[in-house]
């Protein structure tokens, strides 16, 4: 009778695949329906025979040899890794940037984030995280997210005037779809921002029925400071502070 052929250890496999992968960045997902724990171990075992570095949690980097020593991995790349269970957003001036309120680059990246941390060596040592956004931002588009913090940030990074700034955002908002999708998940949002998208949603014609779960989420007795915004035609109707120039 024909024995069965034994499966090579997991260590073996593990090392195997890097070995013919060549410079690549490794991570526990790439190996699928193997054991986490043994892959975990057999990863840590490479790294301290040098075969592997280590860049962070679960991340490891196969270098190839190069005139001047062991090869650097791509940032581009690194940057572009899937983070399990959280997603990265624009933020500050980058989400100004992405929908065409500046045109400025600022040298320090800002980002949002639904996780409570992102890793420093994915997003930059030096980038701005905001962190715990709602879990519903995993749903957004990276545009509509930024629109979600530019009205977080009361349009504080737009370079034009009240008047345009208004303007430009109400296009943004008619886009087929947009502010429909918003505002079902605008009561996981600050009370300021969904005292905005009335605002906006009542300008775009939505009838007060419509916007009667945002109205009904509102302290009746607070007032909101609007920035920038407070040239919204019924900004003063969802509770904006008094405008003072």
């Amino acid at each position: 009778m024909r024995q069965k052929k034994t499966p090579p250890p997991i260590a073996k496999t593990v090392r195997d695949r890097i070995e013919a992968g060549g410079e690549r960045i490794w991570r526990l997902a790439d190996f699928k329906n193997m054991p986490l724990t043994a892959v975990a171990q057999a990863l840590s075992r490479l790294f301290r025979l040098g075969i592997i570095q280590r860049l962070g949690k679960g991340l490891y980097y196969k270098p190839r040899q190069t005139a001047f020593g062991p090869s650097k991995p791509n940032l581009s790349q690194l940057r572009s890794l899937p983070i399990s269970g959280k997603g990265i957003f624009p933020a500050g001036c980058a989400a100004a940037n992405l929908l065409g309120f500046t045109t400025q680059h600022p040298a320090q990246l800002e980002v949002a984030t639904n996780g409570l941390s992102l890793p420093r060596l994915i997003v930059g040592k030096k980038t701005i995280i905001h962190t715990r956004r709602p879990p519903s931002w995993q749903e957004l588009s990276h545009k509509e997210a930024a629109l979600l913090d530019f009205l977080r940030q009361k349009g504080s990074s737009s370079e034009l005037s009240p008047k345009e700034t208004v303007n430009k955002l109400l296009k943004h908002f008619h886009e087929a779809g947009r502010f429909k999708h918003l505002l079902q998940i605008a009561i996981t949002e600050p009370p300021r921002v969904r005292a905005l998208l009335g605002a906006i949603g009542q300008q775009l014609g939505y009838s007060e029925k419509q916007l009667s779960g945002l109205r009904k989420s509102l302290n009746p007795l607070s007032r909101f400071d609007f920035g920038l915004l407070i040239a919204l035609k019924y900004a003063r109707q969802w509770q904006s502070k008094e405008h003072k120039p």
